[in-house]
């Protein structure tokens, strides 16, 4: 639904309203800020506990800063085989959670009910990921 109010304005009076408030602009600003100007905010002191708990936050952060590296580099190689997995299975909770069997296979099976699973895709043309370096847990000294 289109507004009344540019129906009922001509242009002209538009333009009339625009050149008589134009010349008032400079006029006000010389009065001084309308606004109130926002006062800055300072932070509380955090007080001896707040400091503590920051520097021991930091250096936890440091501390773990590599393992959390690795780990972001563990899943961009990852990546691409989620994707693929996503692929093939369509829509999670069309399955019940997987299952291992006695020989060590783990099976994930289809929902009774669930609609059909989409078409198989074509095998991906990807080179095989090279054997990673066993992964070390980081040290953290206490």
């Amino acid at each position: 639904m289109k507004h009344p109010l540019p129906s009922l304005l001509p242009l002209p009076s538009l333009l009339l309203c625009a050149a008589l408030a134009l010349p008032a602009a400079p006029v006000m600003a010389q009065d001084g800020p309308i606004l109130p100007t926002p006062e800055v905010e300072q932070e509380p002191d955090p007080g001896l506990i707040g400091q503590g708990l920051r520097r021991l936050f930091e250096g936890l952060l440091r501390d773990m800063e590599p393992a959390l590296d690795e780990m972001g580099r563990a899943l961009q190689e990852l990546e691409p085989i989620a994707r693929d997995l996503a692929e093939l299975l369509g829509d999670v909770r069309h399955y019940d959670p997987p299952e291992r069997l006695p020989n060590g296979d783990i099976i994930i099976r289809r929902k009774p009910g669930a609609p059909p699973p989409p078409d198989v895709p074509s095998a991906p043309q990807r080179p095989a990921p090279a054997d990673p370096a066993p992964l070390e847990p980081p040290q953290i000294d206490l």
